[in-house]
């Protein structure tokens, strides 16, 4: 690259790395201590591992998505995030589905219980490729989890030393809707490093804006030039092309006070004869975070652990009471997870608990739609009463 150095760029400063530079990135990255994670393909989908070179990235693929359907596709260029999100969130580095809560013994002569420390080694992650839905979901999780005095141990040690490299989407999916939730498609904060892929004129490039200290110190590894106007301009077009290609769009009203006034609309009945209550949609969810908790034990009775593991919402078990089941039928079932995730959300963490990623559309074997049940609702509304 002409012009190109290696000095520490300073925070905020935006630079343009060469495609080929992307293996430089990778490894002032891991020569930081970090164990990368990114998209690769993997069993017909783009899912999220280990990454050690520009090579294990989807280079050429795209994606297809739309209610119940997911397909990948060839590309007609060498992009290398030329992709919607995937069924993997990064939810899955930093809230485990299975995780250990402890581990017991008897004691000697079978007196008492012996409670084993857990030695496991936290790994120390780099997220690579993260979109703006998924830092904003991140973002969402970290209210939950390290809230006050007493935050989730295991959570808060995964996210403590994460870095972030996002990427701004220029390939949003026919199920995407972060423009509308005001999520994406351009990342906006909580990154090290925000890559805009551009591809204008066969100058295959990176745009690359510096938010962290811990951002400006990988980036020192890798050739780089201070961008033009032009550079800027590009990346600008991308994130604004985007914007124009979005699949969906969730109706620009107080979605709070819509479902809150909608207990008993109609709409329910309709969406619990086709919803299967399967729990994909928590499942590929970035945000969900119940769990449940079972305990095992030896057949012999000299050891003992407890898991906890990822729940749903519409599994029958999960609201089980002495007095049986809270919520019995699909629909209140159904109702539970989409008020819960656009307006009570709101009551408990002071945000919406969607970001638009499309996944729950795009993993739900019958293609129910979360933009278009708040549409129904919405142009049958019930009257909203006034307060006294």
């Amino acid at each position: 690259m002409t012009g190109a150095t290696q000095a520490t760029p300073p925070i905020g400063a935006t630079v343009v790395i060469d495609r080929d530079a992307l293996d430089d990135l990778l490894a002032g990255i891991s020569g930081q201590g970090y164990q990368v994670v990114g998209p690769t393909l993997h069993d017909g989908a783009i899912v999220y591992r280990d990454v050690r070179s520009a090579a294990d990235l989807p280079i050429g693929w795209g994606d297809e998505q739309d209610g119940g359907r997911y397909r990948l596709r060839r590309r007609e260029d060498e992009a290398v995030f030329g992709y919607a999100v995937g069924p993997h969130s990064w939810k899955q580095f930093l809230h485990p589905p299975r995780l250990r809560l402890w581990r017991a013994q008897r004691g000697e002569n079978g007196e008492g219980l012996e409670f084993i420390e857990d030695s496991t080694e936290v790994p120390r992650y780099a997220f690579f490729g993260v979109r703006s839905c998924e830092l904003h979901a991140i973002a969402i999780q970290d209210r939950v989890f390290m809230p006050g005095a007493n935050p989730d141990r295991s959570y808060a040690a995964r996210r403590e030393d994460v870095l972030l490299v996002a990427v701004n989407c220029g390939e949003p999916s026919g199920t995407c809707f972060c423009s509308s939730m005001g999520t994406g498609p351009k990342a906006s904060s909580g990154y090290d490093l925000a890559l805009t892929e551009v591809l204008e004129d066969g100058n295959h490039r990176f745009v690359v804006e510096v938010g962290t200290e811990r951002g400006a110190v990988v980036l020192a590894a890798v050739p780089y030039r201070l961008a033009e106007d032009v550079d800027e301009r590009d990346a600008a077009e991308v994130t604004a092309g985007a914007v124009a290609k979005m699949g969906r769009q969730m109706p620009e009203v107080d979605l709070r006070a819509l479902l809150y006034s909608n207990y008993e609309h109609p709409r329910w009945d309709d969406v619990a004869e086709r919803c299967l209550t399967c729990g994909n949609c928590t499942m590929v969810c970035p945000t969900c975070f119940c769990t449940s908790v079972e305990d095992t034990a030896d057949l012999a009775g000299e050891e003992a652990e407890r898991w906890r593991r990822w729940e749903s919402c519409f599994s029958l078990s999960f609201t089980h009471v002495t007095g049986g089941q809270a919520r019995q039928s699909p629909r209140s079932r159904y109702r539970q997870w989409m008020t819960h995730k656009l307006a009570t959300w709101i009551d408990q963490f002071g945000t919406s608990g969607c970001v638009g990623c499309g996944r729950c559309i795009t993993w739900c074997p019958v293609g129910i739609d979360i933009t278009e049940e708040v549409s129904a609702i919405l142009s049958n509304p019930a009257p909203v009463e006034e307060a006294p």
